[in-house]
């Protein structure tokens, strides 16, 4: 099905296959595969059992002659009153002006649209004019581009499914189809472009979401299956007593998440196969010491270790942590942009002769020139701030190097099966005794005299405190407080009794550092930023955090700003000055003061927000599913993933009911073919 092309299908010559071939449409496979974006269904139902926020049918009477309204550059919102039912509701429709003249005051008409049932309102999608029939068919409307037209697509797709249905290969096994009570491809394929009931299409649905997801999880498993395949020489000799000593002389102690992400992460280590593992950990938790103990480990193994970090002042700061934690027999050497002539080129002989244990850097740590003697293990810090392939160049510079992942940004569940199926995952999910949570408050933006004073006086006590704005400059569009004026602002208050500094995106590196190493030796004591200090700042002796119009960024963002504060032994604080006009930024308020556990915080952000936002949509590396939706669907991910890795541990492609799963994926993928044997 897959090798015919769409112009087998009765009805598409070469022009309608030109233009189904602009929507990604060449073959059959391709047609079938294109699912409605949504369905049509006129089913009137009384207005007491219409549920909120569903999309409903109303038939009413119109009243009286609908009002326009114009806004912005063409566009417009019409609303007509309808009699429904002895009560009067209200229909909204947006930029169809044209459809006033459809509402005739005294006739009946059918709209169609998502319903609010505290106000009596229906925003209309669709509407026609008398009233339904009544057995109104399901319809399905495809998004289509060009001249094709809805009916002519369902035409054509009707055609392909009556012309090919003796073609469609069932690709999942029996026994999965008979535990989950899935149809059969065919029907599957049948009910989803035309149910004759929702409880088929439902059926349906949940067929191809699993699908997808089995499919997905799949290569997931066979690329992981690939990264952990084994390699001579590559199972580390460490000296564990060594690191015992070494932990045993830490001030701290650790906590029971870091000793079991430690112990996963030198299982790894000391076993025959690459690691590649992601440590998540909230703000706080201790992933550096992990990373640290694991690291030296390593050196005890007689390699060296290089961390790549996004920023030159976290490049810093890990080189200064590593020289407090590590022995100082341990040679560490940090390696930027900014470190230039004789000095780059000592760094490089040490790196290149082996007299350098660790090395941290940023991206400077890719570049041709630098060659390491015996690189054994790599660490990558925010993983998700840098892309694939500059990964990937690190990893080739070592033979065989171990690969551990860290990022502060707490993954739901949920997206570390999805986007990180094929690593390993340990999570610090524990933060260490003793540490104060950060008190978090929501004030009202008229409260701004009062919080300024609350800073002042946390300033006189010998604190510092950072004052967030969404944007550096004022914008006619957004009324937002922005970071020029606000910086403006509080140097008039505070002038002679605190220094006021600013930081934003468009300062120069060298700007930036200045102003943040200013922050950091406390001759500034209220930094003015933009969300450039989100990852990596420590300044212990920050204790306030008062970010502007708070109901602008997404819970997870909230939440790693949070963490620039409460690092040192004083209670610290987090002000949110914000007036969100919708629920959503009200909801988000308050889940940030009633919790600091950045995973509660991370499930309800996808809840909130959806999986696109969590790390930025380019940078996320989470696949486009047809149907799956990784939030409402993740039991079906789960069982996915779960049936996946039985799947591959267990080489099920060598057994007959497999082996159309196998056929069908090797069509899609490359497969090393060794995976298989």
């Amino acid at each position: 099905m897959n090798n015919i092309s769409v112009q087998e299908v009765n009805g598409v010559g070469p022009k309608l296959g030109e233009t189904l071939e602009q929507i990604g449409i060449q073959t059959v496979e391709d047609l079938l595969y294109y699912f409605p974006n949504r369905y049509d269904h006129y089913e009137q139902k009384p207005l007491h059992e219409l549920v909120h926020n569903e999309k409903v049918t109303i038939v009413g009477e119109v009243i009286h002659e609908p009002t326009v309204q114009f806004y912005q550059r063409k566009k417009s919102r019409m609303v007509v009153s309808l009699r429904v039912d002895g009560a009067v509701v209200k229909g909204v429709l947006f930029n169809r002006a044209f459809a006033k003249k459809h509402f005739i005051p005294g006739e009946k008409v059918s709209v169609n649209g998502k319903w609010d049932q505290h106000r009596l309102q229906i925003t209309i999608d669709n509407y026609k004019q008398g009233k339904i029939d009544g057995g109104s068919p399901i319809t399905p409307i495809y998004s289509s581009k060009g001249d094709i037209k809805n009916a002519q697509f369902q035409k054509i797709m009707k055609n392909a499914l009556s012309s090919c249905s003796d073609q469609i290969t069932e690709i999942i096994p029996a026994s999965y189809l008979e535990n989950y009570k899935l149809p059969n491809r065919t029907d599957g394929l049948e009910n989803i472009h035309f149910p004759s009931s929702f409880e088929q299409l439902k059926h349906a649905k949940r067929r191809f979401i699993y699908e997808e997801l089995l499919l997905f999880q799949i290569k997931m498993q066979l690329y992981r299956k690939r990264n952990r395949e084994a390699t001579e020489g590559n199972a580390n000799q460490i000296n564990m007593t060594k690191v015992k000593q070494m932990i045993e002389q830490f001030p701290f102690t650790l906590t029971s998440a870091q000793k079991k992400s430690l112990a996963e992460i030198f299982k790894d280590l000391q076993s025959p196969y690459r690691m590649n593992r992601l440590l998540q950990g909230d703000v706080g938790s201790g992933k550096t010491a992990v990373a640290v103990i694991s690291l030296y480990g390593i050196i005890t193994a007689g390699k060296q270790v290089a961390v790549m970090v996004p920023t030159e002042i976290l490049a810093e700061q890990h080189e200064e942590s590593l020289k407090q934690l590590l022995p100082d027999d341990v040679k560490v050497q940090r390696l930027t942009g900014s470190i230039k002539g004789k000095k780059r080129k000592e760094i490089l002989t040490e790196i290149k002769s082996g007299s350098c244990d660790v090395v941290i850097g940023t991206h400077a740590l890719i570049q041709d020139d630098v060659n390491f003697h015996h690189l054994g293990y790599v660490i990558i810090d925010e993983q998700h701030r840098f892309g694939v392939q500059q990964r990937n160049t690190l990893r080739e510079k070592g033979i065989l190097a171990d690969i551990l992942f860290m990022t502060a940004t707490p993954i739901p569940r949920t997206l570390s099966i999805t986007a990180f199926g094929d690593m390993d995952v340990s999570k610090i999910d524990e933060m260490p005794k003793g540490r104060k949570p950060v008190e978090t408050f929501w004030v009202k933006h008229n409260m701004f005299e009062r919080t300024v004073n609350f800073v002042y006086k946390e300033i006189k006590n010998g604190s510092q405190a950072y004052i967030i704005c969404p944007l550096i400059e004022e914008s006619d569009t957004l009324d937002i407080q922005n970071a020029l004026d606000l910086f403006n602002q509080l140097l008039e208050i505070l002038q002679g009794k605190a220094t006021v500094g600013l930081m934003h995106g468009r300062l120069t590196t060298e700007e930036k550092e200045q102003v943040m190493n200013d922050f950091a030796e406390n001759k500034v004591q209220i930094l003015v930023s933009t969300t450039v200090v989100e990852v990596g700042v420590n300044v212990p002796n920050a204790t306030v955090m008062m970010i502007q119009d708070a109901d602008r960024f997404g819970l997870s963002q909230l939440h790693q700003l949070r963490g620039r504060v409460g690092r040192g032994d004083k209670q610290s604080y987090c002000i949110l000055v914000a007036d969100p006009k919708g629920e959503t930024g009200k909801e988000r308020m308050r889940i940030m003061t009633e919790t600091t556990d950045g995973f509660v915080l991370a499930e309800r952000d996808l809840e909130l927000r959806g999986p696109g936002d969590i790390f930025g949509v380019k940078q996320s590396g989470l696949p486009e599913f047809k149907l799956a939706d990784l939030v409402h669907d993740y039991r079906a991910l789960e069982t996915a993933r779960a049936d996946a890795v039985e799947i591959v541990e267990n080489k099920r492609w060598k057994d007959s009911q497999y082996q159309s799963l196998f056929k069908y994926l090797l069509s899609q993928i490359e497969i090393d073919q060794h995976l298989l044997n």
